[in-house]
């Protein structure tokens, strides 16, 4: 599983937001969707690497292309 060290949720739920997911409901976990994926997004900063490159695999991207969004 690729790693991103480092991310603020605020950060990464920007970067997911220009690629067209968009904040469905917030509480504990930032719930986003495209469509068609669910991505859950937990208020942490920063959001362990582990995490955030199962995040951003779900979404569809790789480490480059999440961290270009950044």
């Amino acid at each position: 599983m690729p790693k991103i060290p480092g991310v603020n949720h605020k950060s990464a739920v920007r970067a997911l937001e220009k690629v067209g997911f968009r904040v469905i409901r917030q509480g504990k976990h930032i719930i986003m969707s495209d469509g068609s994926r669910i991505l859950t997004i937990p208020r942490a900063n920063p959001i362990n690497a582990f995490t955030m490159g199962g995040i951003a695999k779900d979404a569809g991207l790789s480490v480059v292309q999440f961290r270009a969004l950044l």
